[in-house]
């Protein structure tokens, strides 16, 4: 199992449990990224086993190889000295010993094979960790805001802003009938005294015009009979 099955497998089974806990999105996020970093930590150790079973094999090989060596001039050397029963004990052992060196070196290219698999798939991680973390923020703030206007939302479609501008308007209203009060008191005063000066004042002012007006109508009616006789 890949890395990324094995780690879709851990978040994939957190998400749904903090869906059936209505978690929110945030608590989402961190969790995802903190399953992304454990993961790789993991997967980093697992790569400085491997790599340690890698040397160690490495120098298991080595040892086979001298080994075959040592096996065929063992037999070089029987057959010098005209053993051909040793030699062919020797060579025997060569023999098995090169079938242990190949299976050895079999081993080793797998092991090889995973190295690289797991510097892909770390490499592959550690591009979407980043990603992840540089989204982070982004998701955070789109979040919030979100949930800010939802309030906003669900304050503006409740019943009780409706209440509250319904009460806003009758205390309006109770603001409009005390105004209204003070007008009516205002109409029903009486005159004060500087009223009372000023309309005799502008009394005086009409009979003086009434007067003159009387005079200039009496002179034009003499001065028109005048001219008729």
């Amino acid at each position: 199992m890949g890395i990324f099955s094995r780690f879709a497998d851990i978040v994939n089974s957190n998400i749904s449990a903090l869906l059936d806990k209505a978690e929110d999105p945030e608590k989402m996020v961190r969790l995802i990224i903190q399953e992304m970093e454990d993961t790789l930590v993991e997967v980093r150790s697992t790569s400085a086993k491997v790599l340690a079973e890698k040397k160690e094999l490495l120098r298991r090989i080595s040892r086979v190889q001298e080994q075959v060596i040592d096996w065929q001039a063992k037999a070089e050397l029987a057959l010098s000295k005209d053993r051909e029963d040793l030699a062919k004990a020797a060579l025997l052992e060569k023999q098995k010993t090169t079938g242990l060196l190949e299976t050895l070196e079999m081993e080793l290219q797998v092991i090889e094979e995973h190295i690289v698999r797991l510097k892909d798939e770390v490499a592959q991680l550690q591009d979407k960790l980043n990603d992840a973390r540089a989204r982070q923020k982004t998701i955070i703030m789109r979040n919030q805001t979100a949930t800010s206007r939802l309030e906003v939302k669900k304050q503006l479609d409740s019943s009780k802003m409706d209440d509250a501008m319904l009460k806003f308007e009758q205390y309006e209203r109770r603001v409009e009938g005390l105004e209204a009060q003070v007008e009516s008191y205002d109409l029903g005063n009486k005159n004060t005294l500087a009223d009372e000066f000023a309309a005799l004042e502008a009394e005086d002012s009409i009979n003086d015009e009434l007067e003159a007006l009387k005079a200039k109508v009496k002179s034009t009616s003499k001065a028109k009979n005048k001219s008729q006789s």
